[in-house]
């Protein structure tokens, strides 16, 4: 389950991580209650401000995947989250000091997302690295483990700053977090990092990222479940802002305890992925993504506040082996002298399909009150997931490709030494 750890350059980046993701998951309860004072209890305004820091991922992530396959990536790294700790100390200034309005916070999140967008795949394919091809589907499930601890720690603590000293103070906790990551990268041992060879400049290359999926139908049915999880199904800031104040009536520190009970069951699926020795299949990817949304759903029929919080370690659970799972199927499924860029287009259907999915699961929420996101997002993404099978299917039927799922074998998962591209070892 921990056998990235032996290695010093992924310990010491897990530990960065860690600590960064802690701060993260602060802003992120932070900014959200943050918003609902500031707009009244919009549900709407809560649903751009996620759609505004999301939003550039749809748009930028491509370049970001290039710029990651382009450069060191340790350098990458440390240029955006510099810039994303500049951007939390900017807000968190703002709302300390009492200035903060809306659209502040819009401004904000939008600048945040910019160096989100081109942070998320330099990362995910950073992990390639600082742990190696060998550890990778274990150091996949560790990450997931580090990102998911910090989800059970930071909503409990950011309830506690904010009920104490105020949601500003919350959010300038999250810029400090940032000094743990950027020493993280400046200790590890460059001449130990195995690096691939960085792809040289030359016209059409995001086009090839684009090409190379299209040829892969098993690719095109991950990024498919990858877009309707995160674009319906992965709302809970918002989800659960709108059931703690508005359907049960209580306060921040409620809704800090709903994120670290969430983190609870996303921690044990994270463990659980680490213990993995080899990639899924496609076919446990579909399989845990139509579990979770049916757990989405029942989890908004839940009466109560204390039972609404039992279901979300069961929401947690499923939510993070479906993500988890989808990750390791595209980054295993990716050559290495593209991975880059095929995990910016994971990146840019799993966060830029949230700039849709938030502002509709707000308007949801204000229409047909706070359970409609969890119910309405479940049987969204279970559609989405259906009609991307289909169309997926069809589409490789016209091309004469194999089809993704029919032609797969029963066992669940595969070798990760089988993935290699041709175009990487002549």
């Amino acid at each position: 389950m921990f056998a990235s750890l032996a290695i010093p350059n992924y310990r010491t980046y897990f530990v960065g991580a860690v600590i960064s993701n802690i701060g993260t998951w602060i802003q992120r309860v932070a900014q959200d209650w943050l918003v609902l004072q500031l707009s009244g209890g919009s549900a709407v305004a809560v649903g751009i401000t996620t759609a505004l820091q999301f939003l550039p991922a749809l748009i930028l992530s491509p370049m970001g995947g290039l710029l990651a396959d382009r450069m060191d990536k340790r350098v990458l790294l440390a240029i955006t989250q510099t810039w994303m700790a500049i951007s939390a100390l900017v807000l968190g200034i703002l709302a300390v000091t009492g200035v903060a309005t809306t659209w502040h916070v819009y401004a904000i999140a939008l600048i945040f997302g910019i160096g989100s967008a081109v942070d998320v795949p330099a990362r995910q394919s950073f992990v390639t690295e600082v742990a190696g091809r060998e550890h990778l589907t274990n150091a996949i499930g560790l990450n997931s483990t580090s990102f998911n601890v910090a989800r059970l720690i930071g909503p409990g603590l950011a309830g506690l700053i904010i009920a104490v000293w105020g949601s500003g103070w919350a959010i300038l906790t999250n810029a400090l977090s940032y000094i743990a990551m950027l020493a993280a990268l400046a200790l590890l041992d460059a001449s130990k990092l195995n690096r691939s060879a960085p792809a040289r400049r030359a016209k059409g290359q995001l086009r090839e990222g684009f090409r190379y999926v299209a040829d892969r139908p098993e690719l095109l049915i991950a990024l498919g479940v990858g877009f309707s999880v995160g674009t319906f199904a992965l709302n809970f800031q918002l989800t659960n802002a709108v059931m703690v104040q508005q359907e049960f009536h209580l306060g921040a520190q409620s809704y800090g305890i709903l994120g670290s009970v969430l983190g609870i069951g996303s921690l044990l699926g994270a463990l659980l992925a680490a213990r993995r020795q080899s990639a899924p299949r496609l076919r446990f990817v579909l399989g845990t993504a139509v579990i979770f949304g049916l757990i989405l759903a029942v989890s908004g029929l839940t009466p109560s506040y204390l039972t609404y919080a039992l279901s979300l370690p069961l929401v947690g659970l499923a939510g993070l082996l479906t993500m988890t799972a989808t990750n390791m199927f595209v980054q295993t499924n990716a050559a290495d002298h593209v991975r880059g860029r095929v995990m910016a287009l994971y990146t840019m259907v799993m966060m830029g399909g949230t700039p849709l999915g938030s502002p509709l699961m707000g308007w949801l929420a204000e229409t047909f009150g706070p359970r409609a996101p969890l119910i309405g997002g479940a049987v969204l993404q279970l559609a989405t997931i259906a009609l991307v099978v289909g169309a997926v299917g069809w589409y490789a039927k016209r091309r004469g490709l194999a089809h993704p799922v029919d032609e797969l074998p029963t066992d669940e998962t595969t070798a990760i030494s089988v993935v290699d591209d041709p175009a990487t070892t002549r």
